[in-house]
């Protein structure tokens, strides 16, 4: 499978002053679909970004298993860290779905591109809690999703409100810029992660992604 079943675009920065930045993304295929995620480690500077990046390092090695199972194993490895705050999204490419989970406060917005444009927006349900020190009950939103639907993923060092500025033609790589460049706080690290749903076609006899 190739990653262009998935059309992505990511722009992040530390906090001012900061080499290290503590917000990580994943992005990781299996069999039949793919897992994104944006991390957040608690605070800013080396121990944020260790945090985030011992879940990142899970989150990848373990693409396929559910998004709760994901959030558990991550959880279960962190409680020596500062924690993170997390969101992630697992698109099945064969049934055109999406499985998405939010704890802490990494925004989640899915941009509908056949809807009209007053109901274009979907947003992920938070549940506050930190992984590996509180782990809230967890359950797990699942969403038909069609080509050209678009994910935002983006940390708390972004001002909520950016979806609707942003163009659904808009090539992901420029609308994460455009989302960092418009909305970033600049007061903590600061992450944008921006993906297109592309989905499978079909070629004659043999399916094959885009």
């Amino acid at each position: 499978m190739s990653k262009s079943a998935i059309e992505l675009g990511v722009a992040g920065v530390p906090l001012p002053g900061q080499s290290t930045c503590g917000d990580q993304y994943v992005y990781e295929t299996f069999a039949s679909g793919v897992l994104l995620a944006v991390v957040d480690g608690i605070g800013h500077g080396p121990e944020a970004a260790v945090a985030a990046e011992a879940a990142c390092v899970i989150l990848r090695a373990n693409a396929a298993d559910p998004v709760i199972a994901l959030a558990e194993r991550c959880h279960n490895s962190l409680r020596f860290t500062r924690g993170v705050v997390m969101s992630l999204a697992a698109f099945d490419l064969k049934h055109n779905l999406l499985t998405w989970l939010g704890i802490g406060n990494v925004q989640g917005v899915l941009r509908r591109c056949e809807l009209p444009i007053d109901a274009t927006e979907e947003l992920l349900l938070l549940r506050a809690g930190v992984v590996g020190s509180q782990l809230p009950p967890l359950r797990a939103s699942v969403l038909p999703v069609v080509p050209g639907d678009t994910l935002i993923l983006a940390t708390d060092g972004v001002q909520s409100g950016f979806a609707p500025g942003i163009a659904l033609a808009e090539a992901p790589p420029r609308a994460a810029q455009s989302i960092l460049d418009g909305y970033n706080k600049g007061t903590d690290d600061a992450l944008v992660l921006v993906a297109r749903y592309q989905g499978y076609r079909t070629d004659g006899n043999r399916e094959i992604d885009n």
